[in-house]
């Protein structure tokens, strides 16, 4: 599954919800925790859920729910989204401040319960989830690994910079946890959301990273981050070609193979498939 784009959307607002498929973000966050007061946590729950049931809402993208973080809250939300529904749209879930990888099992446990077996998202915004994320990553139910840089400087007290030094290492062990357990990675988000310029910076710097995807606080981001991940006319042509390559070779049973004068191996089979799934992806 290509993540390029993941937008959030506060889930007390319906008219957001309802219009957040329209941004052409690869998956729609609805968001329970950060983005709504606790005075309206409630009123929350029950408007996203309502948008959940409804038949008429099935778009043509990835429906996430971010859920609270503490384990009590979790089993509210839970239940408030998916008891007794007999119709609910929910691809995946979101868990906030994941710092073990017990808190993604017991997620899954209830999930399970809920008969709604999807896809943990686990968001890594702390010291300790930082220091987890191999084993956060290596849990069946963590489909992808999500840093939060704003948490996670808060937590050990770094000041944020406008070239990230401070939270370069956390950003690249999150990275390097998903990709050694076949997790999608999604960078942290620009919060400027009004500062294009940043996002794309910001952006081109997480590719080179390794990450699948990057985090959107608002429709207008979306744009930019999709169009850094989808690739180039001559990427794709050079990475059907690697493809093509393949096929040939392996007919003939030869691991390597040669493509307009570059040996290719397996990380780069690797590389060409993954540029094809991001086109795919803009293609949808």
């Amino acid at each position: 599954m290509v993540r390029r784009s993941v937008l959030f959307t506060p889930g007390d607002r319906p008219e957001m919800l309802r219009k957040a498929p329209d941004s052409d973000a690869d998956v729609i966050v609805f968001d329970l925790e950060d983005a709504v007061s606790p005075q309206r946590k409630d009123e929350a729950l029950e408007t996203v859920r309502e948008v959940l049931e409804d038949p008429d809402f099935d778009p043509d993208c990835e429906v996430c729910v971010r859920v609270n973080a503490d384990r009590s809250a979790i089993d509210r939300d839970l239940e408030g989204l998916c008891g007794g529904a007999e119709r609910l749209r929910l691809d995946s879930v979101m868990l906030p401040k994941a710092a073990t990888a017990t808190d993604v099992r017991k997620l899954a446990d209830s999930l399970e319960a809920h008969d709604r077996p999807v896809p943990v998202l686990a968001l890594i915004e702390s010291a300790a989830g930082v220091l987890a994320a191999p084993e956060i990553a290596a849990v069946p139910a963590t489909d992808a690994l999500v840093f939060g840089a704003e948490d996670l400087s808060a937590d050990v007290g770094a000041t944020r910079t406008e070239e990230g030094t401070e939270i370069l290492y956390a950003r690249e062990r999150v990275v390097l946890a998903a990709a050694a357990h076949d997790c999608a990675a999604i960078d942290t988000l620009v919060t400027d959301f009004g500062d294009e310029e940043r996002l794309r910076e910001d952006t081109a710097f997480a590719i080179e990273l390794g990450y699948d995807g990057k985090l959107a606080i608002h429709p207008a981001q979306v744009g930019p981050i999709n169009e850094a991940f989808t690739p180039a006319d001559e990427e794709v042509e050079w990475a059907e070609s690697v493809l093509e390559g393949k096929r040939e070779a392996d007919a003939e049973g030869r691991g390597v193979f040669e493509v307009d004068g570059e040996m290719i191996d397996a990380p780069l089979i690797a590389q060409a498939e993954r540029i094809l799934a991001r086109a795919d992806a803009a293609n949808r």
